[in-house]
């Protein structure tokens, strides 16, 4: 982004919950960051948050979608997945035990993303990851 503008660009993709569509979603969000140094991590937090929004919510079922948004500033890349609800619980990182063979996926986010929010509504789950293009000197972003 050129060091003079002020605000985010913002792009949106909205996905059917079929699984082949992770792939899609990565894919789009490598192409709008192509040349960025946070476009590998980003890519790989996009998959993780749609892979769970269709494993774990009505985003997976018939007729289900997850919508993707990317916002870029000069501060700082935030990706966003809203699913399609249908659970009671809300997205959270979990401490699996070593032989598990799920629930990793929001604790690897965490620890790739400078920050993860997570907004529940009547219509699902949005969670947000944000990766800051800096850190100041004393671990402080921007």
């Amino acid at each position: 982004m050129h060091e003079y503008t002020s605000t985010a660009r913002v792009w949106g993709l909205t996905c059917p919950g079929f699984p082949e569509e992770v792939s899609r979603a990565r894919r789009w969000t490598r192409d709008i960051l192509r040349g960025s140094p946070l476009a590998e991590d980003a890519e790989l937090i996009v998959s993780e948050l749609s892979a769970n929004a269709i494993l774990h919510t009505a985003s997976g079922q018939q007729s289900g979608s997850f919508h993707l948004a990317l916002a870029v500033s000069s501060q700082v890349v935030a990706l966003s997945v809203t699913d399609d609800g249908g659970t009671g619980t809300t997205p959270k990182a979990e401490h699996a035990d070593q032989d598990a063979t799920q629930g990793r996926g929001l604790g690897m986010v965490s620890a790739i993303a400078h920050r993860v929010l997570v907004h529940d509504s009547q219509a699902g789950h949005t969670v947000t990851a944000e990766l800051f293009t800096s850190i100041r000197p004393g671990g402080h972003p921007c």
